[in-house]
């Protein structure tokens, strides 16, 4: 019997359909709506208030205006924190995206195994950012590490990569290069969903691989570019324990990485200046928005979408 038939006969037996119970439902929600406002929400408003604030973590806060944020301005070790946040979003990302994408080539060929190679590619990706990994980096490019001695065997004097301001940021973007298995996984589920019809059709009209890979791969891989690219730079930003355990909390030598929140955590947990830091945390906001709205402006002339 159709529901139409089914309300027609409940009307003529003089009941009603009975309505759907949603109580059960919401009971089940609390928990995460409790969690959205207690561990989310609340403290991020919070943090935005305490931004006006002069705040010690031991003392009520004081409102003091926009004194934090006039303080910005002369302040020289947030501007060196910045350049060094932005030197590394700038070269980190592209080449963990490129290096991604062509390994995802690799794969897209069929090898065999290819589980495996998925899986083992992945796994620095679920590592990059623990605390082990950064202290195996720090073994790994220390004076005595591993790098220094695999020179040594053809002759070449090392260096303390992680001590020399010229190559101490370096270390560390090799190491976000290095996780590059995120986005290799997306691509690769990218590359799979082109047609083999475009490749066909391309090399029966002489096209060479080189012009297949710009003329065909690219174009309908820039979605999943766009979305690997807006990630990859919100999770750059955001970069923290890589940076504080190879250089110790103190931001290398000559500050040299210091990232934006490696000096965010010393302001608020080290100086106990926890206004200031808020203020940090929502320019960092701010300097994140900012980045994500100019990708999606500039996506409408590259990213081309099927429809």
């Amino acid at each position: 019997m159709s529901a139409l038939g089914e309300l027609q006969r409940l009307r003529k037996e003089g009941g009603a359909p009975r309505k759907r119970d949603n109580k059960a439902a919401f009971v089940f929600l609390l928990p995460w709506f409790a969690g959205l406002v207690l561990i989310t929400a609340g403290p991020i408003v919070a943090s935005l208030f305490l931004g006006f604030t002069d705040y010690n973590l031991i003392q009520p806060p004081e409102f003091n205006g926009v004194d934090n944020w006039t303080r910005m301005l002369g302040d020289e070790r947030l501007h060196k924190a910045l350049a060094v946040t932005f030197t590394y979003v700038g070269v980190s990302v592209p080449l963990q995206l490129a290096c991604a994408l062509g390994l995802a080539l690799l794969l897209d060929r069929g090898l065999r195994g290819l589980p495996f190679y998925r899986s083992a590619f992945y796994l620095p990706s679920l590592l990059g950012s623990s605390v082990a990994i950064a202290v195996l980096w720090r073994q790994i490019f220390g004076a005595d590490g591993l790098v220094n001695r695999v020179l040594e065997m053809v002759g070449i004097e090392g260096r303390g990569w992680i001590s020399d301001p010229s190559t101490a940021l370096s270390t560390l973007i090799v190491l976000n290069v290095w996780t590059f298995g995120a986005p290799m996984i997306i691509f690769l589920a990218g590359l799979r969903q082109i047609p083999t019809m475009y490749y066909e059709a391309a090399a029966t009209d002489g096209a060479s691989r080189w012009t297949q890979f710009w003329r065909i791969t690219l174009p309908l891989l820039s979605p999943i570019i766009f979305f690997n690219l807006v990630l990859q730079i919100i999770h750059a930003f955001q970069s923290f324990t890589q940076a504080f355990v190879v250089s110790g909390g103190s931001g290398g030598p000559s500050d040299s990485t210091l990232f934006y929140t490696l000096y965010l955590y010393q302001r608020g947990f080290n100086n106990f200046d926890m206004g200031y830091a808020s203020a940090l945390a929502w320019l960092l906001l701010v300097i994140i928005a900012a980045f994500t709205a100019v990708n999606f402006w500039a996506a409408k002339y590259w990213v081309f979408y099927d429809d």
